[in-house]
């Protein structure tokens, strides 16, 4: 009996090792695709503070709160189970989704670039895609917004993510994939929550009554904040708009290198390594620039090519599909 028992036990121990080495492989897989998902992340991080802009200063969390909702519904609900089903039964359908995603992202990315170039004709073509009528209805309308460009930043995070693990087990992968999203996006709106309320953080230090040094120091920092922060959260609206731009671009270049059609992309690999080389103690640096300036005039071009194809094909076409549901209602 008692030998019986210690060979359980030492069954038990030896499943236990085993099961911790699959969590520890499990954890360096996840930690792996993580950081090579991370350009995705800081174009994510950069592109979600500019929907906030514009609310009263008590609707910020809950705004930023209900994107990353979404945001997590995205990856978890939808992204995860979409990702296993394609890898395992229709791995072809991943290159044509994520292309046509990048096109969204570059629209999205463009349609920023015209209506700062030419704000007139921008509140034109928005008028015949949205028609916010009041307050609620404009926050629904940028939540909406920023979960859809969410879910193309999402899907190029899964990709990367399930591209890192392709030997994985199909638990393996769902496990990786599961971290990574919960990962990223807790760290992603976090992030982009202290950035929103960092004014308010800084008008409570500008405010301190303390006369000690360290009381001047925070009321300096405060002021910092308060006057900083707007801009900041401008320039991260700029990079916002140029991160869509140069992802959309570069998930296309890919996806025409994968068919066959790499021109393109060895042209623009060409220019960054001339570059970089021209460059020697900022190599890397400068390779990075130029690939991503590369990749965004590509997605410049393709958003530029269908704003005109969303205002006078894609929304009439779904605003007549509105109509004929409602009639049928």
């Amino acid at each position: 009996m008692a030998v019986g028992l210690i060979a359980l036990l030492d069954d038990v121990a030896a499943i236990a090792k085993v099961a911790a080495a699959s969590l520890d492989d499990v954890a360096g897989q996840a930690a792996k695709a993580g950081a090579k998902a991370a350009g995705v992340v800081i174009d994510d991080a950069a592109v979600t503070p500019r929907y906030v802009v514009g609310f009263a200063a008590e609707r910020e969390l809950p705004i930023v709160f209900r994107i990353a909702i979404g945001s997590l519904k995205n990856k978890l609900v939808f992204l995860l189970p979409a990702a296993l089903a394609l890898s395992f039964f229709a791995p072809w359908l991943m290159t044509p989704l994520l292309m046509l995603g990048g096109a969204y992202l570059c629209y999205e990315g463009a349609e920023k670039v015209y209506e700062a170039l030419f704000p007139h004709a921008a509140h034109a073509h928005e008028a015949t895609v949205a028609q916010p009528v009041d307050a609620t209805a404009m926050e629904n309308q940028k939540v909406a917004g920023a979960i859809k460009t969410d879910f193309i930043l999402s899907a190029e995070i899964m990709a990367i993510t399930l591209a890192a693990v392709p030997d994985g087990g199909f638990w393996t992968q769902a496990i990786v994939l599961a971290a990574v999203g919960f990962g990223i996006t807790v760290g992603v709106y976090g992030v982009v929550a202290l950035i929103v309320k960092a004014d308010d953080a800084g008008v409570a230090l500008a405010a301190s009554q303390s006369q000690s040094a360290f009381g001047s120091l925070l009321r300096g920092v405060g002021r910092s904040l308060v006057v900083g922060m707007p801009v900041l959260l401008k320039v991260l609206a700029i990079i916002g708009t140029a991160a869509m731009v140069w992802v959309g671009g570069g998930i296309i270049v890919h996806g025409l290198e994968i068919y066959g059609l790499p021109a393109l992309g060895h042209f623009i690999h060409a220019a960054a390594a001339a570059a970089g080389h021209a460059v020697p103690f900022a190599e890397s640096a400068i390779e990075w620039l130029v690939s991503a300036a590369g990749a965004g005039v590509v997605g410049l071009a393709i958003g530029a090519a269908v704003i005109p194809l969303t205002s006078f094909v894609l929304a009439p076409i779904w605003s007549g599909a509105k109509r004929l549901v409602g009639k049928s209602a």
